[in-house]
């Protein structure tokens, strides 16, 4: 299936389409400060909106601190809740209601690799790609994270 990926970070856009696909969009709010850590440039709910297909979702994604959990994101799509959140360095697990969908690889410059479960719908494809794109996938450890913000502090 082709999906088709329009990411633009530093004007806080993202529109994931193709044939057979409903569109997804994410825009980041006029006038935010762009993070130049998070592809769509920002990880604030308040800043974002998604819509599906032109309807309004939820989206949250949280803080991304010092856990892989932290770096997770949420939506709700009519209903049904989607997570996004780091399984390895490099790799992202979708869920749907808690039923994994698939895994996804993006490093933020608008392209996703995804490696899908059978039973993964349309929806769950177009969704779980604009938040791979959007937000990046994977992370660190916690236990890294802390060995490494603990060796910045020694001289």
């Amino acid at each position: 299936m082709y999906v088709q990926i329009d990411l633009d970070g530093p004007a806080g856009t993202l529109r994931v389409s193709g044939h057979g696909l409903p569109t997804v969009e994410l825009l980041r709010s006029p006038g935010a400060a762009p993070d130049p850590l998070v592809p769509l440039g920002t990880r604030d709910p308040a800043r974002l909106t998604l819509t599906v297909d032109g309807a309004p979702a939820r989206i949250r994604p949280a803080k991304g601190r010092l856990s892989r959990r932290s770096y997770r994101v949420d939506a709700i799509v009519s209903g049904t809740r989607y997570r996004l959140v780091p399984c390895s360095y490099g790799e992202s697990r979708l869920t749907r209601d808690g039923r994994p969908l698939g895994t996804l690889e993006s490093t933020g410059d608008g392209r996703v690799d995804a490696d899908w479960a059978p039973g993964a719908t349309p929806l769950d494809q177009a969704l779980g790609t604009a938040l791979a794109a959007a937000f990046g996938t994977g992370a660190q450890p916690w236990w890294q994270t802390a060995a490494d913000l603990a060796a910045e502090l020694i001289p």
